[in-house]
């Protein structure tokens, strides 16, 4: 009796310090976690804050993370020296356009490939994905003369043209219908006579808010901070798209800091707004693409 007690208090110690064990290991990561998000805000924070401030306090060193004396002259002086709320339209327009393309494409093949079988669908999706370790660089010229051929210079569409299609969301969507959509319930369908069309828009997109909404926040963000694309085929300012635009605050010899700032900070608010309304289908999506077949 006295050796089982003792053997079941053992026990009960070891259980005790294996969750006090892990309970250490648990506040030491988001300890950690909690100071590598400090760290990475603090740029983000001091871009709101040099926004407001002038440009001696700017200069100024030790470097205050809250204005001694705010100021909306930068603002005042972005929106009324540059076409701002024009550049940010183009990239708004851009970015959308190219978010429903990407989503439009990428909800067809996922679906295509992750439920259907053909002959040479794996060296045909391997391709696919192949792209996606292929430079953009690489075929931005070729796609440029194909522009200007076309006479898009200068326009949405043409920018468009270069971010209709994204790999990455053809997998990500993929591996989500293969998960997240039963054969069962797609073979019923087909039984009651429904067709593949009405199968993939009442049945298969339902299925996949969350990963859709994921891929609309990974494409509009990869449009909106699109620089190298843009910058060849606008070739005017009223055409810029904001990141473009930005690059005017930058000279060979000097940098705009207080202009810089405060127009980086008027464009962020788009994109806070999008990931905050998004954010849940966000984390949702992108943590289900990892899932085994």
């Amino acid at each position: 009796m006295t050796i089982s007690s003792d053997h079941n208090a053992a026990e009960h110690g070891e259980g005790r310090s294996l969750r006090r064990k892990k309970q250490i290991v648990d506040v030491s990561i988001d300890v950690f976690l909690f100071v590598v998000s400090i760290l990475m805000l603090l740029p983000l924070v001091f871009l709101v804050a040099n926004a407001f401030k002038t440009p001696a306090e700017m200069l100024a060193w030790p470097p205050t993370i809250i204005p001694r004396d705010p100021t909306l002259e930068n603002f005042s002086a972005v929106l009324g020296e540059t076409p701002l709320l024009r550049w940010i339209g183009n990239s708004l327009s851009f970015a959308v356009m190219s978010m429903i393309a990407i989503v439009a494409t990428s909800a067809i093949a996922g679906y295509i490939f992750g439920k259907f079988r053909f002959r040479s669908m794996n060296v045909i999706f391997a391709l696919f994905l192949a792209t996606a370790v292929v430079p953009f660089e690489v075929y931005m010229i070729p796609l440029y003369f194909q522009v200007k051929a076309l006479g898009l210079l200068n326009s949405t569409w043409g920018l468009l043209i270069g971010y209709l299609v994204m790999s990455f969301g053809i997998f990500l969507i993929r591996q989500n219908v293969i998960h997240a959509v039963p054969d069962e319930l797609l073979e019923a369908a087909r039984i009651d006579g429904a067709g593949e069309f009405w199968i993939f828009l009442h049945i298969v997109l339902p299925l996949l808010r969350g990963p859709l909404g994921a891929l609309s926040v990974l494409a509009f963000f990869q449009a909106w901070t699109a620089f190298a694309w843009p910058m060849i085929i606008a070739t005017t300012q009223s055409s810029y798209t904001i990141e473009v635009g930005l690059a005017l605050f930058q000279t060979g010899f000097t940098v705009d800091l207080g202009r810089l700032s405060a127009a980086s900070a008027t464009v962020l608010i788009p994109s806070i707004l999008l990931f905050v309304i998004l954010r849940r289908n966000f984390v949702q999506g992108v943590a289900s693409t990892g899932m085994k077949e």
